[in-house]
């Protein structure tokens, strides 16, 4: 590509999470825009098990038997003159992880949240990532085909809670068996709610008046949202474009994804006003502009067997700056070794198509035999590149895993030291036996894992819980192995560096009397 040809592309980019509290129906808003791109004929829902029908994000067969995300999933697909990239990441608790790093790949975020139930706890810790980045945030309002909580009511919650200032793009007429439709703001229209039916779109005039309907005029829940917005527009917040940018600002859309309602409308609005992919910063700082011609991007997550019939890995890249091409050279900064980029891929949750260009903002897919970890930089060039680092957990559970038939100790190797590249649980060995421990901030983590090592590597898995500890790393010419008890184990980390497991925070300050001068750090 030409230099024009590059900013142009990187312009029409869009590359956005979808976030929220577990079943606030981000997945079910993700089959919609799926469906608007034309990646999907009808969109599914997690709850069409008895159908088959699964959501095309929750690919991973425990999802789709449990009906929870419990991993990001990329879906790409060109609409309305943009190609758009979205991360779909998990809403349970015990996935933060994974989506976090997720949230270091992306230019912005649809935040999704329930109208009967208001910001969730989930949804608090994910928007404060989101914050903290400076991440602009799109709020959606989903469920209002049922009865919920008064929309002046989230509005305050929104901004009391969260810290942030609101914009409603629109507003609920009615809900629930009542809901009429929504008085689209921003548009200056009203589109009605027909059930089962495409939405009707009502223009007004300058009263906010319908024009030519005659029965939206003598809806008194239609009058009571004009208050409302003679009300916002008197009292509320002015829309602040500059503020939305900079994630100060979010503007707020009602509608009920089950149900196809007002998320076109929220679509259409979100590309006007989301970001195109900005400059990265590295770790020296340097922020690194997507139209430089020097090509860059980071790992931000790798996942094993996304497609079962050939057991592969697959290393996600956010690409930051530059062009990829098919067959190009990069430097791995963490090795400085070369490396041909020859077989790459982009996807629609588990489908993926070979892929022999892409610029800022796109999400590409690395075939990958042990090369890459989570948080790698890539580069082209001599000038070396390293992105910021990725967020990393402490554990907090613990398990002892061992294989079940010790007979097949080879998968079970293969599928423990693959699964745990992936990030979601953290591989210890027991200093004194090189027994196996597991570390998890979460116990679904465990679940998962337990699950995929019989399903995707033939090998059950005994595991033996050791509860809620504490992880401290110590420096080896520090160490001494008689300081290990039943109160603080010594392990190993998968780098081979030790770390004692502490019973509680009693144990630890114990410990720290005993050795003042020895140094422990939480560090990963």
């Amino acid at each position: 590509m030409t230099d024009q040809q590059l900013k142009q592309a990187d312009t029409n980019r869009r590359t956005f999470a979808i976030i929220s509290h577990p079943d606030a129906g981000k997945t079910t808003i993700t089959e919609q825009l799926l469906l608007f791109g034309g990646v999907v004929r009808e969109a599914g829902t997690v709850k069409a098990r008895k159908t088959g029908n699964f959501a095309k994000s929750d690919w991973m067969e425990i999802e789709q038997k449990r009906g929870i995300s419990v991993t990001s999933s990329v879906m790409q697909f060109d609409y309305s003159g943009k190609r758009i990239n979205i991360l779909d990441t998990p809403g349970h608790e015990d996935f933060s992880e994974d989506t976090y790093r997720t949230l270091m790949a992306v230019d912005s975020a649809v935040m999704v949240i329930d109208s009967a139930k208001g910001i969730e706890p989930q949804t608090k810790k994910l928007f404060q990532i989101c914050k903290m980045r400076g991440i602009p945030i799109f709020t959606f309002m989903n469920k209002l085909d049922r009865d919920g909580r008064e929309p002046m009511d989230l509005i305050d919650e929104l901004e009391e809670v969260l810290d942030i200032e609101a914009y409603p793009m629109n507003w609920p007429i009615g809900m629930g068996k009542t809901l009429t439709g929504i008085f689209d703001r921003y548009n200056h229209r009203v589109e009605l709610y027909k059930h089962d039916d495409p939405s009707e779109m009502v223009e007004l005039d300058d009263d906010n008046n319908p024009i030519n309907n005659a029965e939206l005029s003598e809806d008194q829940q239609f009058e009571e949202a004009k208050d409302n917005i003679d009300l916002l527009d008197t009292a509320g917040n002015q829309f602040d474009a500059e503020k939305i940018k900079t994630g100060d600002q979010t503007p707020v859309f009602f509608g009920s994804a089950l149900v196809n309602f007002g998320v076109k409308t929220f679509f259409d609005a979100y590309l006007n006003f989301a970001p195109a992919p900005s400059p990265h910063k590295t770790e020296e700082g340097e922020a690194i502009d997507p139209a430089s011609d020097q090509f860059s991007g980071f790992v931000f997550k790798i996942q094993a067997n996304m497609n079962p019939n050939h057991r592969d890995r697959i290393a996600f890249v956010r690409v930051c700056s530059g062009e990829f091409e098919k067959g190009m050279d990069v430097n791995l900064f963490r090795t400085q070794k070369k490396m041909r980029l020859s077989n790459v891929t982009e996807f629609m949750a588990n489908t993926r198509e070979n892929v022999k260009t892409a610029v800022a903002g796109d999400i590409i897919g690395l075939y990958d035999t042990g090369n890459f970890q989570i948080g790698d930089t890539i580069y082209t060039g001599k000038n070396a590149i390293q992105y910021e680092k990725l967020p990393q957990f402490t554990p907090e559970l613990f398990v002892r895993v061992a294989a079940k038939n010790v007979m097949k100790q080879k998968s079970f190797h293969k599928g423990i030291n693959q699964l745990v590249q992936e990030g979601a649980v953290q591989l210890y060995t027991s200093y004194s036996t090189n027994d196996y421990i597991l570390g998890a901030v979460g116990q679904l983590q465990f679940e998962v894992f337990q699950f995929r090592m019989q399903n995707e590597y033939n090998s059950e898995v005994t595991m033996e819980p050791m509860g809620k500890k504490t992880a401290r790393w110590i420096d080896p010419e520090q160490l001494d192995e008689k300081m290990s008890s039943s109160r603080n184990l010594l392990v190993k980390d998968r780098n081979g560096d030790p770390l004692f497991l502490f019973e509680n925070n009693f144990a630890l300050r114990w410990f720290k009397d005993k050795y003042p001068d020895v140094e422990l750090t939480a560090k990963l």
